[in-house]
């Protein structure tokens, strides 16, 4: 094995362990917190502020994307939350596009390396599709390609509420065992975070894994090479690379200028950042196991779209 691969796999494992660990904390955390939001927060309340039938709700479920600083796949406890507490969907796909795109630690990167005007225009952007995106896809109906036991709490205990009342008016189950005490708030949502991620659990690892190895494996000139200036196909080939990335935008953005000294176009630049930030390859694999794949092709159809429309624009618009 030459020294360069063995790098490599070095690279690869620090990576995967990097990853593992740090979205393992994100996912616990995040989905611990929903479930306390759950919880005290009435399901009817949700409803109402994130209803696909109030326009508002596309509003706010944007503004709640474009303030929580998720990266790609820590967005998926917050998505499976909303969903299990019945917000609107077309909302909640909103939320799920403007998150990883659109937040304050972006944003204060973006208005130094690029400048406000570029900034405004690339928020602009970001919501605007967002929400375009939301409302035709609850329009033609893809909330019916949700995977609903993925949605649904399953019942604790030997059955599903068959209780007796004894003559000293305990409360024993159908096992005939004491009843246990309804366990607090906190214990609900630790045990609901930690069933929700025992189940993805297989798909993290696997995810991570590729995330890892492209990670390793894939030079950082490939980008250079493939999207240069005069490739008149640089800004949907920069798309297409970064679906599959796990880079965070946040950790993007500082490579702009040396992306442009080797000749590749803003455009394609701009291409790459909403492709690798609003997808990734680790975060398809998560969402299949909540999605159907038609759902899935409209997730990936809509962030290679939204990618294209904004490097084009950049290029022939904005410069």
């Amino acid at each position: 094995m030459s020294p360069q691969t063995q790098q490599m796999l070095i690279d690869s494992a620090e990576m995967f362990v990097q990853l593992f660990l740090e979205l393992t904390v994100l996912f616990l955390v995040i989905s611990f917190a929903v479930g306390l939001i759950n919880q005290k927060l009435p399901a009817e309340k949700i409803q109402r502020l994130l209803g696909a039938r109030k326009g508002r709700g596309y509003l706010m479920a944007a503004g709640l994307g474009a303030v929580t600083p998720f990266c790609s796949c820590s967005t998926i406890p917050m998505l499976i939350g909303l969903l299990k507490a019945r917000a609107g969907f077309g909302p909640t796909m909103t939320f799920l596009f403007t998150s990883p795109l659109l937040n304050p630690i972006v944003i204060a990167l973006f208005i130094p390396v690029l400048g406000l005007n570029v900034t405004l225009w690339y928020a602009g952007l970001a919501l605007t599709a967002s929400i375009i995106a939301g409302v035709l896809l609850q329009h033609f109906g893809f909330e019916r390609y949700l995977k609903q036991e993925m949605l649904t709490n399953k019942p604790s205990g030997c059955s599903t509420g068959c209780s007796t009342e004894s003559d000293s008016s305990e409360s024993t189950s159908c096992c005939g065992t004491p009843e246990p005490k309804e366990p607090s708030i906190w214990a609900k949502a630790w045990e609901e975070s930690w069933s929700l991620f025992r189940s993805m659990l297989p798909y993290m690892v696997v995810a991570m894994l590729i995330g890892a190895f492209v990670h390793g494996f894939v030079p950082a000139d490939f980008f250079a090479e493939v999207a240069s200036a005069d490739n008149p196909a640089a800004v949907p080939t920069a798309a297409l690379i970064g679906i599959p990335l796990y880079i965070r935008v946040t950790a993007l953005l500082p490579l702009v200028g040396s992306f442009a000294a080797k000749g590749v176009s803003m455009g394609a630049i701009i291409a790459l950042v909403i492709g690798s930030g609003g997808a990734s390859l680790p975060e398809v694999i998560m969402l299949k196991r909540l999605f159907y794949w038609p759902l899935l092709i409209a997730f990936l159809a809509v962030i290679f779209s939204m990618a294209v429309i904004g490097g084009f624009s950049f290029n022939h618009l904005i410069l």
